[in-house]
């Protein structure tokens, strides 16, 4: 049994949607951050990296950075650009990318779900992290941003989303990354019901596809508070938080790619014999190559392309975790030859998003930023959620889901 619970969400008025929602904190530095909301003193930034109004330099973890996002927040609901909803609703946001549409039921995830594991996690969280989005959370009242759930394939469901996305939707635009948010608000009683009655009966969990931190400080926040107070029913809006529900056929996971300073003293020669123990090495030469298949990666050095095709002996496709090419890198390279071993620590590789293409790991290398750079073949959402149902953790950077959920587009208090 899985909860959704529907809720009064706060929200902009249509005419000032496009300039209220902003991109996640989690994607911008804050000097980015600060650039992005020039001009623009409506941005949700401004709540969720509340430091662009403060001086630079400031600790981020300063409670004056907290009490910003608090004050921020205030004058956008003062002055007219969030309204609260009168009734307890859902919503459906969908978004478009590259052709492709994906629809998401925005409702209230259970607490209780998190901590007995209804909700099913695939990566570790740092507390640092997790303490920052608590703070948030304390300090505003509010879940400012959406966490990103997937679910398995529902009909009834969509069935539902299928008859409201036929209307116009309350909510469409496009930004500057050519990405289409869309928003619909379901307020049938029957629908609220029904959609509540599904997840109750036929979801045995959800998983977290993208958002660990923000999922974990939701939760704890309202496991705080409900330990901290004596009058506790389970009713309290406490008990929840804002989450984005996708079918999990419709959500695409691609390539999370490492890009690596040096090559551990080794010459390039070297290390291509090192790599023919575990690989079979073909260099492929100026052309970018880009795997097209499990076990096989993409390596760029010395301003040549090379496939890297794993022997069967490196990896078990009966192991959720021994199968995943993130684990056959990190086994058969990044730590036997190249003496990375904590891939969260290390100074030495660094990790890129799919979504820059594999000519940014060019440019990298190119320029000596780095000395060699793998593009690995994606996680699928099944491998996903196959680690997760039997409790196993991904390596760290392996899943990178685009597009990233918009923020500002509806928020949830705690009261």
């Amino acid at each position: 049994m899985t909860v959704i619970k529907p809720f009064k969400g706060y929200r902009p008025p249509v005419e000032y949607v496009k300039d209220v929602a902003s991109r996640p904190y989690d994607v911008l530095n804050s000097a980015e951050a600060r650039k992005e909301v020039e001009g623009n003193p409506h941005s949700f930034l401004h709540v969720v990296k509340p430091e662009v109004d403060l001086d630079e330099g400031i600790d981020l973890h300063d409670d004056v950075v907290y009490e910003k996002a608090r004050e921020n927040l205030d004058r956008l609901i003062a002055d007219g650009f969030f309204v609260q909803d009168k009734e307890e609703v859902f919503y459906v946001y969908a978004q478009t990318m590259f052709g492709k549409r994906q629809y998401g039921i925005v409702g209230c995830a259970s607490v209780d779900d998190y901590m007995n594991d209804t909700i099913k996690k695939h990566e570790l969280t740092r507390p640092d992290k997790e303490e920052d989005r608590m703070n948030h959370i304390r300090v505003t009242n509010f879940n400012a941003e959406p966490v990103f759930f997937a679910y398995p394939d529902h009909k009834g469901i969509d069935a539902i989303v299928e008859r409201v996305i036929k209307n116009i939707p309350l909510y469409d635009f496009v930004t500057d990354d050519d990405v289409g948010h869309h928003l619909w608000v379901i307020n049938e009683q029957k629908d609220i019901a029904d959609i509540i009655r599904f997840f109750e009966t036929d979801i045995a969990c959800t998983y977290v596809a993208d958002g660990h931190h923000r999922t974990a400080a939701a939760a704890l926040v309202g496991n705080e508070r409900k330990k901290n107070n004596p009058a506790h029913t389970g009713k309290e809006e406490y008990n929840y938080f804002l989450s984005v529900n996708f079918p999990a056929s419709q959500l695409t996971i691609i390539d999370y790619n490492r890009v690596v300073t040096d090559l551990n003293e080794l010459t390039p020669k070297q290390f291509l014999s090192e790599l023919d123990k575990g690989f079979e090495v073909k260099q492929i030469g100026k052309e970018i190559f880009k795997p097209d298949e499990p076990h096989v990666f993409s390596m760029y050095m010395e301003g040549n392309w090379f496939s890297l095709k794993a022997k069967p002996s490196t990896y078990d496709d009966d192991d959720p975790i021994g199968c995943l090419d993130v684990t056959i890198l990190s086994e058969q390279v990044l730590g036997p030859v190249l003496n990375i071993t904590d891939l969260r620590k290390s100074t030495r590789i660094d990790f890129v998003g799919g979504i820059r293409g594999l000519e940014e790991l060019k440019k990298l290398v190119d320029q000596g930023t780095m000395e060699v750079a793998f593009a690995l073949y994606p996680v699928s959402m099944k491998q996903l959620m196959d680690i997760a149902d039997n409790g196993l953790i991904m390596p760290p950077k392996t899943t990178w889901f685009e597009p990233k959920l918009r923020s500002g587009l509806v928020i949830h208090s705690l009261d």
